[in-house]
């Protein structure tokens, strides 16, 4: 995605925003300093342009300070994304360096799905309005192995602190920070587990109210140590004989802003950076700090990564650079791959590339109450594994209902952490309580009961991917059993891969009758899975880079009656010859229950077998959770066994509903029969984008080309989508991609001129659809401006009126330019004189511009007259007026001035402030 390339937060904007915002430093707004309103600038409130010729950005400023978090925010204009912009210290200010001519229509802030400049209107039909709606699902039976429990062994905890290490594309150096524990006592090597943190604040000042996002910490503020908060999790698997590291990234947080795949590759860096450290100090045990040497030897073939929201995209991506390097200039780590990732346990994480690798097992948590990465983009570590690779690997998504996002970190958890805090699933400003996820309702589970359930499945996921233990999978795998040391928590679980065969995939060469096949991301209602009014949003259609995708989908049935099957048939029989069950993923709309579906399937000679019927409720769900998650449910293919049908060559299935109306969708279909394989990593391709920044230059046209690089083994699947630089829209290409080949070339025609205006950004994006991965996921060219932005003056038009005449002056470019210039003007105090007060100009005018009432009346120079002024891009000249009004007071002479001013509303030199005068009427 596009990100701001340009940091210059101009004092105006912070003083603005700082204002009022409670625990950050107070400062007075200077008067005369507010930007324009909607009518005057043509944006909705709290947006502005700000900046002058090659530094003009796009800036909207929130009402409430948004915290440091996990989830990008973006700004979107017209249903496309226009970039990621940079949040000034304030926490209320952002902004986006306008690098494209793209119109600034339909503007939205959004953050993993949610909308951040404007409150949800309530408009479409709640999921759950009421705390009646709102029942924790019933407790499955206990899982007979429980992981949750402690082991043997006593733990010894310390830490360490190396010396930094500089990254790619990272001005300052990052910490090589870690707290270790491990069990004590415990002989021979031991397995490994290495856990990292999610962006959060990076800097506090002890006894403030507040973090920051700097790096390194200005003095007076201490590093927040988000590293130490998982040292419960730490505990539990050190008492069951793992050596356990937590890691420090606040030196990525800090930077990772102007990361184009927001720090994903730094993180992989960092932890392979400390891998090879460990697999070092067991060569040379001497050369290990006084924890390590004090712990047992760790088992670098033996390894889990744990990665708390980006934190887990950055443990994901280690994974897939210890499978398949990263071209060297991008990669923070250069040396050897001296150690065996066997699985990863991703908490609420993001995915901003969509890049899951295939081959590692995973687990991925997913908090129903998630206030951050409040979309459950993770269900991709799941969904977008499916027909990647081999599909040995067991991809688990875990549903924990009423948990949010920061409380699986101690230290972001208010009365356990040393720095600031706080719950990210906030109350409504207006005080209405949600019925699932506010403080207190039955389904929102306490700060110890998450982070106890938390630990319980990251041991559970050690113990089946690292210690190879089959009797804790149906914990995981969407068997339906529970950790009973998680109570009093309800988990939910469905699964991909492993023992299963077949898969039915509702893709785009699939047939649907009685139902229909849906996208899961595309803006056309009729053709999406999900209306916008739904209620709630689903975790399998996060939103990606383009406005739609291909290939991503389900079949959403919708009946009155029972009775009508859905019937799915693919574009070629399935085999699931070997299973025990047929497994389907459905999810129904939050707070139902009681779905009843009949499943058939019929071979390609026409016998068709009845397998059973299966029962769906919804989730707990309010207009704020991502709950049309699907549950897994099972059928046997007892069935399907009699009667010569043929398992081998299964052409259709039929859902048909025995509940009177409802709503269902269908994610997939498989063959599943109980066990762990063992997992061998595929050789795979490997994709990855690079990025070109050229001059665009004074005349002619030069093609460039999107450099793009594959390397790896074999040969695989890669969807490119080109994006339109003006509009947004995508051009997809699915391509065979080899290494050492070209796989799609995408010329781009830059076009020389002597006019200012925005530099032009040509984005490729790729995603993998089939044995291949893809590391570095978005790239291109950037034509930029190199011409100068032109002179603005000012001139009177009308500068002498009596009372009811409007004063008018020219703003006039030295030559147009090909975009939008926005200028700003200020009302200053007269020098001599009477000056015109907020009584003399329109009322409706004075509130247009500066927001503020005319009472109580005072000179207008104090009422917050800070004005953008638009030039329309190829025209030179635009107005600013005052118009007066008739009064029956006689008056003297009032003047009014006028001056061009910088970003920091200061005058411009060399520009003389222009004076205005008004007379009374005779």
């Amino acid at each position: 995605m596009t990100h701001a390339r340009r940091i210059g937060v101009t004092a105006v904007a912070v003083l603005a925003a700082l204002a009022g915002s409670p625990g950050l430093a107070q400062a007075q707004q200077p008067p005369g300093t507010t930007t324009s309103a909607a009518s005057d600038s043509g944006l909705p409130p709290g947006w502005r342009v700000s900046g002058e010729g090659a530094t003009r950005e796009l800036v909207w400023r929130s009402e409430r300070t948004v915290p440091m978090g996990d989830a990008r925010v973006e700004f979107h204009a017209g249903g496309r994304l226009l970039g990621v912009p940079k949040a000034a210290g304030d926490g209320r200010t952002f902004r986006l360096a306008l690098d494209r001519a793209a119109p600034l229509k339909d503007l939205r802030v959004l953050a993993a799905g949610r909308r951040l400049d404007a409150p949800a209107d309530g408009s479409g039909p709640s999921a759950g309005n009421s705390l009646a709606a709102a029942r924790p699902p019933a407790a499955p039976p206990a899982n007979p192995v429980d992981p949750g429990k402690p082991g043997a062994y006593r733990t010894v905890t310390g830490e360490y602190d190396l010396d930094p290490v500089k990254l790619p594309g990272f001005a300052q150096p990052v910490e090589m920070q870690a707290v270790v524990v491990a069990p004590k006592g415990a002989t021979g090597k031991r397995p490994l587990a290495l856990f990292l943190h999610g962006r959060h604040g990076t800097c506090y000042k002890p006894g403030g109210d507040d973090a920051t996002g700097d790096w390194p910490c200005p003095a007076g503020l201490k590093p927040v140590p988000s590293y130490k908060g998982y040292l419960q999790d730490q505990k539990l698997l050190a008492s069951q004989g793992y050596v356990t590291v937590s890691i420090s990234a606040n030196g990525i947080n800090g930077q990772d802003w102007a990361a184009e795949d927001g720090g994903a590759q730094a993180r992989s860096s960092l932890v392979r950076q400390h891998l090879a450290r460990w697999a070092g100090w067991a060569d040379r045990p001497g050369d290990a700090p006084a924890v390590v040497r004090g712990a047992p030897k760790a088992d670098l073939s033996r390894v889990l990564l744990v990665g708390h929201s980006r934190g887990g995209e950055g443990v994901n991506r280690a994974a897939m650079d210890s499978l398949y390097p990263a071209p060297a200039a991008q990669d923070g780590y250069r040396g050897p791959v001296r150690w065996k990732i066997r699985g990863t346990v991703l908490i609420g994480p993001t995915i901003f590339g969509q890049n899951p690798v295939a081959d590692v097992p995973s687990t991925t948590i997913l908090p129903g109450c998630d206030g951050d990465v409040s979309d459950l983009q993770g269900e991709v570590y799941a969904d977008g594994t499916r027909g990647i690779s081999k599909g040995a690997a067991l991809h688990s998504a875990v549903y924990v209902v009423g948990a949010n996002h920061n409380f699986f970190n101690t230290e972001w958890t208010p009365g356990k952490s040393e720095a600031p805090s706080f719950d990210d699933f906030w109350d409504d400003p207006e005080g209405e309580r949600d019925p699932v996820c506010s403080a207190g309702t039955r389904t929102r589970l306490t700060a110890d009961q998450q982070h106890k359930a938390g630990a319980t499945y990251i041991a559970a996921s050690a113990r089946l991917f690292v210690g190879g233990d089959d009797r804790v999978r149906p914990l995981l795998d969407g068997t339906g059993r529970r950790a009973p040391s998680a109570d009093p928590a309800r988990v939910l679980t469905h699964a991909v891969g492993a023992r299963r065969t077949g898969g039915l995939l509702p893709d785009a060469g699939v047939k649907v009758t009685g139902g229909k096949l849906c996208a899961a991301i595309d803006p056309d209602p009729a053709k999406a899975c999900l209306r916008e009014d739904a209620g709630g949003t689903s975790p399998h259609f996060a939103w990606w880079v383009t406005a739609k995708e291909a290939g991503r989908g389900a079949v959403a049935l919708k009946w009155s009656a029972p009775g009508t099957a859905a019937k799915v048939t693919p574009t070629k029989p399935l085999s699931l010859s070997g299973a025990k069950n047929l497994a389907l993923r459905v999810f129904v709309p939050p707070n139902t229950t009681g779905t009843k579906l009949d499943v058939s399937v019929t071979d390609s000679a026409g016998r068709r077998a009845r397998l059973g019927q299966v029962k769906v409720d919804g989730l707990p769900g309010t207009e704020r959770t991502a709950s049309y998650w699907a549950r897994e449910v099972r059928v046997p293919l007892t069935a399907a066994t009699r009667g010569g049908f043929d398992l081998k060559h299964v052409k259709s299935l039929e859902l048909t509903p025995r509940s009177r109306s409802g709503q269902a969708w269908l994610m997939d279909a498989w063959g599943w029969a109980p066990g762990t394989p063992a997992v061998r990593a595929a050789a795979l391709p490997r994709v990855d984008i690079g990025r070109l920044r050229v001059k665009e230059g004074d005349s002619g046209t030069r093609t460039y080309h999107i450099p793009v690089k594959v390397s790896g083994h074999g040969s695989g699947k890669v969807r490119f989508s080109v994006l339109d630089p003006e509009s947004g829209r995508a051009v997809d290409k699915l391509v065979t991609v080899r290494p050492g080949s070209t796989p799609v070339d995408v010329p781009v025609v830059v076009k020389g001129d002597t006019r200012f205006g925005y530099d032009q950004q040509h984005d490729l994006v790729a995603k993998a659809v089939r044995g291949a991965v893809v590391g570095s996921y978005l790239g291109g060219v950037v034509a930029e401006n190199d011409d100068p932005a032109p002179e603005v003056t000012l001139t009177p038009v009308t500068d002498k009126v009596t009372e009811g005449g409007t004063l008018t002056w020219r703003l006039s470019l030295s030559a147009p330019a090909d975009v939008d210039i926005w200028q700003p003007a200020r009302v200053l105090p007269v020098t001599e004189g009477a000056e015109l007060s907020t009584k003399d100009v329109d009322p409706q005018w004075l509130m247009d511009y500066s927001g503020d009432a005319p009472d109580p009346e005072r000179p207008l120079s104090q009422a917050n007259l800070w004005v953008w002024t638009q030039i329309p891009a190829g025209s030179t000249t635009a107005q600013f007026v005052v118009p007066t009004v008739k009064d029956q007071v006689a008056e003297p002479v009032e003047s009014v001035r006028l001056a061009l001013t910088d970003d920091n509303a200061e005058p411009l030199p060399g520009h003389p402030a222009q004076t205005g005068t008004v007379t009374d009427a005779p």
